[in-house]
């Protein structure tokens, strides 16, 4: 696989960003959340990992800011703990 090319990922509410650079992050976590929605999934799962939290801090800043969602928190310990933040997305009914 060429490294220019884009990177196909399951849209299926779970989003790993285990494989990709904080760099990329922002323009991810977006574009999922409108890909989500686009397909009527309004409960979506980010891994982050634990870490030094940084990642995780990233994230909640962006969902924190995206007016498609309705909120956010700490995935349960079946989820990923700390490690994972459970979102849930405004339905536009």
């Amino acid at each position: 696989m060429n490294a220019d090319e884009p990177v196909r990922l399951p849209i299926d509410g779970v989003l790993d960003l285990h494989a990709f650079s904080p760099k990329d992050v922002k323009d991810l976590v977006t574009e999922y959340i409108e890909e989500c929605l686009r397909r009527g999934i309004t409960d979506i799962r980010i891994i982050h990992g634990k870490g030094t939290g940084i990642l995780k801090g990233t994230v909640h800043s962006l969902l924190e800011k995206n007016p498609h969602v309705a909120g956010f928190k700490d995935a349960g310990m079946g989820g990923g703990g700390w490690g994972a933040t459970e979102v849930r997305l405004r339905t536009t009914r």
